[in-house]
């Protein structure tokens, strides 16, 4: 099972074409969403949604994958509940960066300051960062540089902000998930 956090943008069309990318890995992918405005209301939602999913399934080695804003979810999400995660151009800082576009920035700097302390060294090696090189939207140097003591990063040079296309990566997160990637069908 994967369970995918969207980014910011939860109404975008690239949501449901990300999800299909990610069903070449698993058929088992399932949206979950939040309603990027509440943070304080999104983390409990996040961890309850997550908790009643892993219920519903018996897959062992089940993963949270994040895109911007929802990879500053999944990484936090994904250590809370005992998972891994792959985090795609995550926000790390959005009580910083999305001021106007967000309500009460303060909750996340909150939210952050209180996940666990050195909550990245408890978490070491349970998450991969995927950066864009194209990336319009945030500094990836900078991310790569709080990210990489803890977690190896990917790099991409051609995606953007928002990530569209995963293919280069689906073998990568395939075994970083644990299992074999299933062979698309030719026709």
């Amino acid at each position: 099972m994967i369970l995918y956090f969207h980014g910011f943008d939860a109404t975008s069309p690239g949501n449901h074409e990300k999800v299909r990318q990610l069903q070449f890995i698993d058929d088992d992918v399932r949206l979950i969403s939040y309603s990027t405005l509440h943070p304080r209301s999104d983390m409990t939602h996040l961890l309850n949604e997550v908790k009643k999913q892993l219920e519903y399934s018996d897959d062992p080695n089940a993963i949270i994958v994040g895109v911007g804003l929802g990879g500053f979810w999944a990484e936090r999400v994904a250590f809370l509940t005992g998972l891994r995660s792959v985090i795609i151009n995550p926000n790390l800082k959005p009580q910083d960066n999305m001021l106007g576009r967000i309500d009460r920035p303060e909750e996340y700097e909150d939210i952050a300051a209180k996940c666990v302390s050195q909550f990245r060294l408890k978490n070491k090696g349970r998450s991969v960062c995927i950066l864009s090189r194209q990336n319009d939207v945030h500094d990836t140097a900078l991310i790569a540089e709080t990210l990489a003591p803890y977690y190896d990063v990917v790099w991409d040079d051609k995606q953007p902000h928002k990530f569209p296309i995963l293919a280069a990566h689906l073998q990568m997160i395939s075994r970083f998930k644990g299992q074999e990637m299933r062979q698309a069908a030719v026709s």
